[in-house]
């Protein structure tokens, strides 16, 4: 008999009063705030909701047997959506794009939760407990660097979560084999490690088996990566760019997304604590404590901390683009050249201003990108190669050696990411440069002329 019996009930009654308790609830809200004339508040509870249940209902509609077929109406309703989920990242005030945002999340998350079975709600809400432990001991630990304002961490926070929907959907898309038709372009979305493979095997003649292994793997990775941290930018530039005044501000915004994103993915992937939870608490005999928390642990701080520094990277290297106006003044007051800037302005006949910033802002994401594949990689490698090798004694063909026998592959990775990742952040914190105050962000760009003209 297993140590928790799923057999979870809800009766129509107990449903109904909760669902009393809940309308009440908010009908005292909005009065209450009705009162205070907080109408932003309303207006984003409103907008979420209804952005919520149109995505939910378009998805839930493309996704029904009878309209796969159609690649038309997938591709119109994959617009819509796109359309739809654009709203969701308006020019409003931190707390209302907080609010909005939120008010998403809810219902999305609402809805997974009462159409999945009856058996894994009590999977999903252990689950859910357990990723909010390591998620607000990080963002705790981050915040005593540099102190936001609560409104734009929570928006960030939320801002991450919502990153990982779009994968999640492509996700859908793949695994039910659909294709979209865009008037004469047939477009069919496929799984990263088919296309990789596809791509090896086609161009690349003459590799040995295994080389041909690791080089799939590793691009496959890197894509997973792209697609990633892409996502993350996307919502870090939407969301956090309006609200800093210094380098260090999208710094810690950008790392409150990757813990958004990072508590997201473990509660969606239902290998990760979910499957924790069904492994080690819910199926076997006796619960298995030790097992369930060193398998919690692992995953909270080598994967968060991966998020963490590549998208603390690329957050890093965004506040440079975003002040590159009064950076590279400063930088020429003070005898700084940057020889990539100058070389290009010299050839392109391009100012110096733009071309900083773009450089700022390819560096920042490809570094995220080479980041994030690595470490899925490197933890992946010994599975792939012969042997399948755990040790560093293992893999060098000494597997006697009395130092190398104990130092486990995977040891790499982690004291890479987790010590020289958390090393870097803080010192990128406390870096005086970075906490300098620059104001918001404004269009017309203003420059000594004998400066960086």
């Amino acid at each position: 008999m297993p140590f928790l019996a799923l057999s979870l009930t809800f009766s129509l009654s107990k449903t109904a009063a909760v669902v009393v308790a809940v309308i009440l609830l908010a009908s005292f809200d909005l009065s209450e705030r009705l009162k205070h004339r907080e109408s932003h508040v309303i207006f984003a509870s409103i907008l979420g909701t209804v952005l919520s249940l149109s995505i939910l209902a378009i998805v839930r509609a493309l996704l029904q047997p009878g309209i796969q077929e159609n690649a038309h109406v997938m591709a119109l309703g994959v617009l819509t959506i796109v359309l739809l989920w654009r709203c969701l990242f308006g020019p409003w005030a931190a707390q209302t794009k907080a609010v909005v945002l939120g008010t998403f999340l809810f219902w999305i998350g609402l809805y997974t939760f009462f159409h999945e079975p009856p058996e894994h709600r009590l999977i999903r809400i252990l689950a859910t407990i357990t990723a909010i432990i390591p998620a607000v001991i990080w963002c705790v630990l981050f915040l005593e660097y540099h102190r936001e304002r609560l409104a734009s961490v929570v928006l960030m926070f939320f801002a991450g979560m919502v990153a990982t929907i779009p994968i999640l959907f492509y996700d859908a898309l793949v695994r039910r084999g659909v294709e979209l038709q865009f008037f004469v372009v047939k477009l069919k979305p496929e799984s990263f490690n088919q296309s990789t493979e596809q791509f090896v095997s086609g161009q690349l003649i003459g590799i040995t088996p295994l080389h041909s292994t690791i080089l799939t793997v590793f691009l496959s990775f890197i894509i997973v990566g792209l697609i990633e941290e892409v996502s993350k930018y996307w919502v870090l530039r939407r969301n956090g760019e309006p609200f800093i005044t210094s380098v260090d501000d999208m710094l810690q915004l950008s790392i409150m997304v990757a813990i958004g994103f990072s508590f997201a993915e473990n509660i969606t992937n239902p290998g990760y604590f979910m499957g924790f939870v069904r492994e080690y608490l819910v199926f076997p005999d006796r619960p298995d404590i030790i097992g369930f928390i060193s398998n919690v642990v692992g995953r909270s701080v080598m994967t968060t901390m991966v998020h963490i520094v590549s998208t603390g990277v690329m957050g890093y290297f965004i506040g440079l683009a975003i002040f590159a106006n009064p950076l590279l003044e400063e930088g020429y007051k003070q005898g700084r050249i940057n020889q990539v800037v100058e070389w290009l302005h010299t050839i392109l006949r391009v100012k110096r201003v733009p071309i900083f910033r773009t450089e700022m802002l390819i560096v920042g994401v490809v570094s995220a990108i080479v980041l994030h594949g690595l470490f899925n990689f490197l933890v992946t490698l010994p599975d792939i190669l012969p042997g399948n090798p755990r040790t560093l004694g293992d893999l060098f063909g000494v597997p006697g050696h009395p130092i190398l026998k104990y130092l486990a592959i995977l040891l790499l990775p982690a004291l890479f990411y987790v010590v020289g990742g958390f090393w870097m952040l803080t010192g990128l914190f406390m870096n005086k440069e970075n906490m300098k105050e620059r104001g918001h962000l404004v269009q017309k760009e203003v420059f000594i002329k004998e400066a960086v003209a």
